[in-house]
């Protein structure tokens, strides 16, 4: 599958909505997979690094593409999603309550979540597999797999998030409003795990960083699969305690065949490979339109901040980046406490020091195993395909 760049090429888009009304408006919430973190930078993101060419902002585009020229007013986004959330920050009576956030004043025909991954130590992974952030103090792969296949397996993570999908429909008091559905996204496997181009290659961030084995891929391609299959029985739970279908499970994972980190005749980490729909640390994003071509450009002459300068405090930075949950700030934080306890380490492609804003510096590090704009497109086209088919079904239902 091929993302499409040109939203008119779409045709009509079944968009969800009330009968005999059109779009009025839809919600987005969850995490930095739905936020965009990292897409259509220009330095303007909020602190919950939303980007300009996330899914969600897409599907505004074209909807406001689509309602151009009616009476009606534009379809109104409430783009809710934030980088490093988990459910039980979702969830009503937490202090940064998404859910309580949702305004329920303003129209909301559908909502788009995604949810999960900071749950099930998605960063963990990451640091103890890939990246090494922390070096040596960083733990190791096998520990960091094993916490998550807990996390998963245990009842915590299915009751959490049947308990954030159920509040978001009582918010919106689904009795009164049936026409209202919820579209959960799953995660996509980030890497091609049969090839053998990878066994010597390595993304972490300091010398002699972990090789990315066939075996480590395949081993983090399951812990994706796992975590799609285990939302995709939540959600058919909840639909169980319905006469109709209120939730559908977005799987776009095979949207991602051949976009893949460690493709055939692909020497990683590959900067320059536009066909990978995942961030590198520190990579540009993909979109081939103009705006985003000066948007890139301004973000590749933003400075990347040395782990070791004084404005990343070792001693204090790890409580407020992992309360926060921000990939990237937790990414500084123990690359600056790895510097101090081992001020000989060395950074695979040196040190810079801030002259300005650090604003892009967690951006820099936190976007990194995140979609890049045409992974998105392909996001919100695999959302299309569902909702036309949902359509047809209600169609052929009715005859």
């Amino acid at each position: 599958m091929t993302a499409t760049a040109d939203p008119a090429s779409h045709g009509e888009i079944a968009f969800p909505h009330r009968p005999s009304r059109p779009v009025a408006g839809f919600v987005a919430l969850g995490d930095s997979y739905s936020a965009g973190i990292g897409t259509g930078l220009n330095g303007t993101e909020d602190e919950c690094r939303r980007g300009l060419h996330a899914h969600p902002r897409l599907i505004q585009a074209d909807l406001n593409t689509t309602t151009r020229g009616h009476d009606a007013a534009p379809p109104a986004l409430q783009f809710l999603s934030c980088t490093g959330s988990t459910i039980e920050d979702m969830l009503s009576g937490a202090p940064n309550s998404q859910i309580d956030a949702f305004n329920t004043s303003l129209p909301a025909d559908f909502a788009l979540l995604s949810i999960g991954g900071n749950d099930l130590g998605f960063f963990d992974i990451m640091n103890s597999c890939i990246f090494r952030f922390y070096s040596f103090y960083s733990g190791t792969c096998d520990e960091a797999l094993r916490r998550s296949e807990e996390a998963l397996t245990g009842p915590e993570f299915e009751h959490g998030l049947r308990l954030a999908i159920m509040e978001i429909l009582d918010r919106v008091k689904w009795e009164k409003n049936p026409w209202f559905s919820i579209f959960v996204t799953g995660y996509a496997r980030f890497f091609n795990a049969d090839t053998n181009e990878c066994d010597e290659s390595s993304f972490g961030v300091w010398w002699r960083g972990p090789k990315l084995k066939r075996d480590l891929r395949q081993r983090m391609n399951r812990m994706v699969l796992r975590v799609n299959d285990k939302i995709r029985r939540s959600v058919d739970a909840i639909n169980a305690g319905f006469t109709k279908p209120r939730v559908t499970f977005v799987d776009y994972d095979d949207a991602f065949e051949g976009h893949r980190f460690c493709e055939r005749n692909t020497t990683e980490p590959d900067y320059g490979r536009n066909e990978t729909w995942f961030f590198l640390v520190g990579g540009q994003d993909n979109s081939a339109t103009n705006q985003s071509a000066a948007l890139n450009a301004a973000s590749a002459h933003a400075v990347l901040l040395s782990p070791s300068s004084p404005l990343i405090d070792p001693e204090l930075c790890l409580g407020p980046a992992e309360k926060s949950g921000d990939w990237g700030e937790l990414a500084l934080c123990m690359m600056a406490m790895a510097a101090k306890e081992d001020p000989t380490l060395k950074t695979r492609h040196g040190d810079m020091v801030a002259e300005n804003s650090m604003w892009y510096v967690p951006t820099y590090y936190g976007k990194t195993f995140h979609p890049r704009t045409l992974g998105h497109m392909a996001i919100r086209d695999r959302i299309y395909r569902l909702w036309e088919e949902r359509q047809q079904n209600e169609t052929q239902g009715k005859n």
